[in-house]
């Protein structure tokens, strides 16, 4: 008999941020099944699952497919529900029931840490994609949230938004965020020259000031 599968999300990265439902999950699996990163961070959780690095999507596929009638665990970064693992596997697993346990989003933990709330920011990654941010912006009521990569960093975003005259928004920086080394930055974009540096991995918030 097949057993569900289970996704859970770690949050933003440090373990006291994991759901006390997650944890028992991830103690109470037979597989525990990730990326490389991923995996290293709940180490101290594992005893004896068996330990599957996740690299190409197929071959995971039909790892899962012969292991159903075990207690499978999938460990996702930040929330479940956003840019996810999850919609891969409700789109090749259709069959199988799920239990999605999400986890706090580096999104939700860098407002907390500003002491903000979140609800009229538009919320986009560009993290391996393309949006049109500047138009996004324009439409949006308190500012945007973005998840980016070495190519859509800080900086270049920055530059951006000036050369299109938004000179007037704040950029809150969030790296490494949960982490012993977290570090956030804020800066107005027009101030961007003085901050130009490489950010580890980060989380942006334009917003409207």
């Amino acid at each position: 008999m097949n057993k569900k599968l289970t996704v859970v999300g770690l949050g933003p990265g440090n373990l006291d941020y994991l759901t006390k439902i997650g944890l028992e999950k991830i103690k109470k699996s037979e597989i525990v099944i990730g990326g490389q990163r991923q995996l290293e961070e709940i180490e101290s959780l594992l005893d004896n699952q068996y330990i599957y690095v996740m690299k190409k999507l197929n071959d995971m596929k039909e790892f899962v497919l012969k292991n159903l009638d075990k207690e499978i665990v999938f460990i996702v970064s930040g929330d479940t529900g956003y840019y996810s693992l999850l919609t891969y596997l409700k789109e090749n697993f259709k069959r199988e029931s799920f239990n999605v346990i999400p986890g706090i989003s580096s999104f939700q933990y860098l407002f907390s840490k500003i002491e903000l709330t979140w609800e009229h920011y538009g919320l986009y990654s560009l993290h391996g994609r393309k949006i049109d941010y500047i138009e996004k912006l324009k439409e949006s009521e308190a500012g945007l949230v973005l998840l980016t990569d070495e190519i859509n960093n800080p900086i270049e975003i920055s530059k951006e938004l000036v050369e299109n005259n938004f000179f007037n928004v704040e950029i809150i920086i969030g790296e490494r965020l949960s982490y012993e080394d977290e570090l956030i930055t804020r800066f107005l974009v027009k101030e961007y020259k003085k901050y130009d540096k490489k950010y580890k991995m980060n989380v942006i918030i334009l917003r409207k000031v």
